[in-house]
């Protein structure tokens, strides 16, 4: 028996949805622990481009019990609509599994989040506004509809009515927006229970039978660790725990069954929305990275920011989520640039650091400590082995693994699940 997890290491986008995909063709279950629809997942397999936001990406393979775990908020709609989009494409649906205890998003959320961030203003945190924080805080609050509520039409009526005597008054009368018909609501819902009914049940209780029957479980993290509500860049971050510690409390297994847990990366760095990104290069070699490695959302299509690797950033991630192995993408897009820096420490209040600061504003404070590295220039999307690759891309990937104090186990030198290196 293997139980895996797949975590990201940066701001999300770091093509985790490669080495899931990868990884889950000799996986029993694969199982979504965190996040809503407000992540996704790219992987091209055979040339062909799927576009995942809710569905694991184990889907992909034939056979595999897929799992939508109870740390998932989840939009009915829009995963009914992943489900039919998947099947129109010949890709089944009928081994997904949602757990009864997952927080439903309802569209009091999303409206909520959209007129939130227009409040903000200038200090918005550039959601996706697709209802993910609202829904989060609903389930802290102790107000949320969990699955089990929803596909009880009798129990999802009261809760309904019951939450919009209050978010009716937050949109209305603190937001000016339009207030909500419960009817209308439940009437909507009550067809997406009809649909999703036989595919909601206790995934918690199935996990962990597959534990003790020795199954190959693989986790699979949505966004990444600087997005956790815990440990990223408060407040620019998600609403949930993707790290590694997420999937105790996002699917139900306890620590000790945890084998390996692989951190994916670029071999750059990018993030979208707002928010501190030390190594951002807003200039031409931003640009160029951006253009070369197609940095634009899976889920919004926004252009990503781009910059230069951050190892304090990795060797943090790597502390915090217990990393057995660093899944490194992009090595063939950097590969293309005429010089590569590698961001070592930071210097702060003239002291070199090498720890990556909570507070904000002592991070703005931080400026990064580069090396310099010579380019390969060299096509290297046909390369399956470390040795094969050119000089100048092991001496790279050699001192990320230095820096980072954790060995590098994939790396990937194009978009296609083929195109990987296995160290």
């Amino acid at each position: 028996m293997a139980v895996r997890v797949v975590v990201g290491t940066q701001w999300g986008d770091e093509g985790k949805g490669k080495y899931i995909d990868m990884l889950a063709k000799n996986s029993d279950l694969v199982v979504r622990f965190s996040g809503g629809n407000n992540a996704g997942h790219t992987i091209v397999a055979d040339g062909v481009k799927y576009a995942l936001h809710l569905v694991p990406s184990g889907i992909l393979h034939k056979g595999r019990v897929c799992i939508i775990g109870n740390g998932v908020v989840v939009d009915p709609a829009v995963l009914i609509k992943e489900m039919n989009d998947l099947n129109g494409r010949g890709i089944s649906t009928d081994n997904l599994l949602v757990s009864d205890r997952a927080h439903v998003i309802m569209p009091y959320h999303k409206e909520l989040d959209e007129l939130q961030e227009k409040f903000r203003g200038n200090n918005s945190l550039g959601t996706t506004k697709r209802g993910i924080g609202p829904a989060y805080a609903d389930k802290t609050d102790r107000c949320g509809i969990r699955m089990c509520d929803f596909i009880d039409s009798e129990e999802f009526a009261l809760k309904v009515k019951e939450n919009l005597r209050l978010k009716n008054q937050l949109i209305e009368k603190v937001y000016g927006g339009k207030a909500f018909d419960a009817d209308q609501i439940i009437e909507e819902y009550t067809e997406y229970a009809r649909i999703l009914r036989n595919h909601i049940t206790d995934v918690n209780a199935f996990i962990a039978d597959a534990v003790d029957a020795g199954k190959e479980i693989l986790f699979e993290g949505a966004q990444a660790t600087f997005l956790d509500l815990d440990f990223g860049t408060y407040p620019y971050v998600t609403s949930s725990n993707p790290v590694a510690g997420g999937v105790c409390t996002g699917a139900g297994i306890g620590p000790v069954c945890i084998d390996e847990v692989f951190g994916v990366l670029k071999a750059y760095t990018s993030r979208v929305g707002s928010g501190p990104f030390p190594t951002e290069q807003n200039n031409a070699i931003g640009d160029t990275i951006r253009e070369l490695g197609w940095e634009y959302g899976t889920t919004t299509g926004r252009p990503r920011r781009c910059g230069w690797l951050d190892t304090v950033m990795i060797r943090y991630a790597a502390r915090v989520n217990g990393l057995t192995g660093l899944a490194i993408n992009h090595l063939d897009t950097i590969g293309k640039l005429d010089k590569i820096k590698l961001c070592t420490s930071y210097i702060k209040d003239g002291a070199i650091i090498r720890h990556f600061p909570a507070s904000l504003k002592e991070l703005a404070k931080c400026v990064p400590v580069y090396e310099e590295f010579d380019s390969w220039k060299e096509d290297i999307s046909g390369v399956r082995s470390f040795e094969e690759l050119p000089a100048n891309a092991k001496k790279y990937l050699l001192r990320i693994e230095e820096f980072v104090g954790v060995k590098i186990k994939l790396i990937g030198v194009g978009k296609d699940r083929e195109q990987t290196i296995t160290v």
